[in-house]
């Protein structure tokens, strides 16, 4: 195979992990790089948005006060911080519908944060060591009125989808970089949200995110270290910037179906009964 000939393949190769390196997004249009960290990117500052991903949904005026589940107490935490070095969702989830203005998000719901809090709280009204007016009386809390819960469904599923398509790109004759494309495979994450009225404790809505990201296994390799400098970012935790990604996806969704929210109406009043009535 001529010089040239094999640095064309190179070339295609390099542009193919390129590529695959995307995080795929589902149905709510979102969209990550190797480039980026995550698919959550940039601050929020009140109703203020700096950086944000150009693919989230946003509200004109929030629709309420939020509680985010921080999901330490799910079947699923320990196992996905193990899998895919993610340490914790949630406050990605917090700065994506920060940046979405469609909520304001309260303290509620994460533990750790809420205990703090309240620790901080009750020193400074009770110690005697603050300066009076210091404005620490009852009644300052503000109340939840939803309730946001993140479930992972399916995580870190291998799905393939690529190796062979650079398998058939790198020919049969340059076996070692057609095996090395065996190494890359893709990665799907599926997740839901919930949210819950906190009052009435009816559901108010429910989505699925999905996306998926490259595991690239051996293949930045055998580019050298110059090449894998440059395609590094590609290979930080596929599988969780995916589940970002994915509840990203999921929160998009659900603000679409948000910003054109109708209620469910039952004949006769919420609880009293119902319509589907049992025999005598």
């Amino acid at each position: 195979m001529s010089k040239t000939s094999t640095s064309l393949r190179w070339a295609a190769l390099a542009a193919s992990l390129a590529l695959a390196g995307c995080v795929t997004p589902g149905g709510g249009g979102i969209v990550s790089t190797g480039t980026n960290a995550t698919a959550a990117t940039g601050a929020a500052g009140g109703a203020t948005s700096v950086n944000a991903n150009s693919t989230l949904q946003r509200c004109d005026a929030p629709l309420g006060t939020l509680a985010v589940d921080d999901g330490r107490g799910k079947e699923w935490y320990a196992s996905f911080g193990r899998e895919t070095q993610v340490t914790n969702i949630e406050p990605l989830i917090r700065l994506a519908v920060q940046q979405s203005n469609c909520f304001v998000i309260t303290s509620i719901g994460n533990n750790r944060t809420e205990s703090k809090l309240s620790g901080i709280t009750d020193k400074q009204r009770n110690s005697g060591e603050f300066r009076a007016g210091s404005n620490q009386q009852k009644g300052q809390r503000v109340a939840a009125d939803y309730y946001l819960e993140p479930a992972i469904i399916i995580d870190n599923e291998a799905t393939g989808g690529i190796a062979a398509g650079l398998g058939g790109l790198l020919g049969s004759r340059n076996r070692n970089l057609a095996a090395l494309a065996g190494s890359v495979e893709s990665k799907a994450s599926v997740v839901t949200l919930t949210m819950f009225d906190i009052r009435s404790g009816v559901q108010i809505a429910i989505s699925e995110g999905n996306s998926t990201a490259t595991n690239w296994g051996a293949a930045l390799g055998a580019f050298g270290p110059s090449a894998g400098g440059t395609l590094g970012g590609f290979s930080r935790t596929p599988a969780g910037k995916a589940t970002v990604a994915a509840f990203t996806d999921a929160y998009n969704n659900m603000v679409i179906s948000l910003r054109n929210y109708k209620a469910q109406e039952v004949k006769g009043g919420l609880g009293r009964g119902g319509q589907l009535k049992v025999g005598n």
